[in-house]
């Protein structure tokens, strides 16, 4: 029996936009302490319609004020990380300096616990922050819980019976966890499938302080303002994300949006008819489309300011390449990845870094960015002029790698972790990251000389960046399972787990 919550969204009643929040308090890093410190209170909106339950919201310690500054120091300034805008933060880059991170927590205990909000329906997307704000999509459907299968496995099918789902967008307030606003993007049965270990709401949003930008796929592409205002849509039919080898096995899409100097940026790779386009933000119009022969693909583009040209750098299988953030024109291609591309290319040092581990080929290319034309390695040949280095095996699958400093650092799936200097690609250390930890999905964020690794079962394994062996700080528990990418803003980290939204504090 589905939640009345849920199923009031996907049979037609207005979205809640007032319910009940408990909030619960316990002193920082004190959970034998119970006292609470803040009532129970009603948020009223436009609708009455009650939340069935309650929505616990916890706050075991003090909200600290926001703080928005820069900090001169000796030599230059330092850049303090308040934003969060994208998959992967800041250009994608998966770091954020300038404030204390975390280095242990148990969210079962509220060790660090800042707030935890209640995350309807299923999704694996990321949180992304503005100042003041986090942002999350869900997908919610008539059921009580969806299913969801994790570790690693090889089965290929789809989720076969799936019902009607509302796509969701929340705004929700970075000091309190409390919801400020929700929208219902669409409703209806999912137009594809998804994966067992997927979800309907995989892409996350991309913000750029004005204008938030979510995509569902085949359910379209949806750009509100702060205050949840519908600003433009856009529909690009059916984005069937299948194995191309197993057209039935469709995964769910999973691509997110990008958005730089006022564009939108989509990469569509699905089984028919593929393309790279660029929207104006402030429109949804088509600035450019640029067709792509290319098969299913679930990574995202990236966009590196480097060389002469700024350029949409993107992933493929039959073509991995750069374009022209302007006009769309190809600058380079390459081919020679596996054949089911997830990760997000990372660029640094002049590099575009690229891995797609499925397959025959499981490999790393560092693709200098100021290449043109094909760079394609011939036969045999691991390294060229415009390719430094490469390896043929021990790529990621899943999650993004990280390029920290002068360091590469690539994840598989079942945690065996290498870092490679990544100028030269000379390996530095591979060992895995801990015994337990099951499969690992989303990729690592760094902060402060760590690196955090999330694993599906919920622990974050936290290392020291820089070192010349594994060297692994702290393994903290979520209290859930976890296939997203975490955000960082002033120090704070966000989780999307199973049935949360979480916010950490404390250093």
């Amino acid at each position: 029996m589905a939640s009345s919550s849920a199923f009031s969204w996907v049979c037609g009643t207005p979205p809640f936009s007032s319910f009940q929040t408990a909030a619960t308090a316990t002193r920082k890093n004190n959970p034998s302490s119970n006292r609470t410190l803040l009532p129970s209170l009603s948020l009223d909106g436009a609708h009455s319609r009650r939340l069935a339950g309650r929505m616990k919201i916890f706050f075991p310690g003090p909200v600290p004020a926001l703080c928005l500054f820069l900090t001169s120091l000796a030599g230059g300034k330092e850049i303090k990380t308040v934003n969060w805008p994208q998959f992967r933060g800041p250009s994608a880059s998966g770091i954020a300096e300038g404030f204390e991170t975390p280095l242990t927590w148990n969210v079962l205990e509220s060790e660090n616990l800042k707030w935890k909000t209640p995350i309807p329906g299923l999704g694996h997307s990321c949180p992304v922050v503005w100042k003041d704000r986090v942002f999350l999509t869900t997908a919610i459907s008539d059921k009580e819980r969806d299913s969801l299968k994790i570790g690693i496995y090889h089965e290929i099918a789809p989720v076969e019976k799936d019902g009607p789902h509302a796509w969701v967008l929340y705004c929700i307030d970075k000091a309190t966890g409390k919801i400020i606003w929700e929208r219902v993007c669409h409703k209806g049965v999912p137009k594809d499938k998804r994966h067992t270990k997927s979800s309907h709401a995989n892409c996350t949003p991309a913000t750029n302080g004005k204008r938030i930008v979510s995509f569902f796929g085949s359910e379209g592409l949806y750009c509100h303002d702060f205050n949840g205002t519908l600003l433009w849509k856009r529909d690009f039919g059916i984005l069937d994300a299948a194995f191309f080898r197993v057209p039935r096995a469709q995964w769910g899409f999973a691509s997110s949006p990008v958005i730089h100097d006022g564009v939108v940026l989509v990469q569509c790779d699905v089984l028919k008819n593929s393309f790279l386009a660029a929207l104006d933000l402030e429109t949804g119009k088509t600035l450019w489309k640029t067709t792509r022969n290319d098969l299913p693909a679930w990574s995202s583009p990236a966009v590196s300011l480097e060389g002469d040209a700024t350029q949409v750098v993107v992933n493929g299988y039959r073509h991995i390449g750069g374009y022209d953030f302007r006009t769309g024109k190809e600058l380079w291609r390459f081919r020679g990845g596996g054949d089911i591309p997830v990760p997000t290319p990372v660029t640094g040092h002049g590099l575009a870094f690229i891995t797609n581990a499925h397959g025959r080929l499981a490999p790393i290319y560092a693709i200098r960015l100021d290449s043109r034309g094909d760079v394609s390695l011939p036969p045999g040949k691991s390294s060229s002029k415009q390719v430094p280095w490469s390896v043929n095996r021990g790529g990621a699958y899943m999650q993004t790698p990280l390029l920290y400093g002068d360091y590469f650092y690539n994840c598989r799936d079942n945690g065996v972790l290498a870092c490679f200097e990544a100028k030269t690609g000379k390996l530095v250390f591979q060992a895995r990251l801990g015994p337990g930890l099951g499969g690992f999905c989303g990729s690592p964020v760094a902060s402060g000389g760590k690196i955090f690794y999330v694993s599906e079962i919920g622990d974050v394994v936290v290392i020291k960046a820089g070192a010349p062996e594994l060297k692994v700080l702290a393994r903290n528990p979520l209290g859930e399972t976890c296939l997203s990418t975490p955000a960082i803003s002033e120090g704070e980290m966000f989780f999307r787990t199973r049935s949360h939204l979480v916010a950490l504090s404390g250093g």
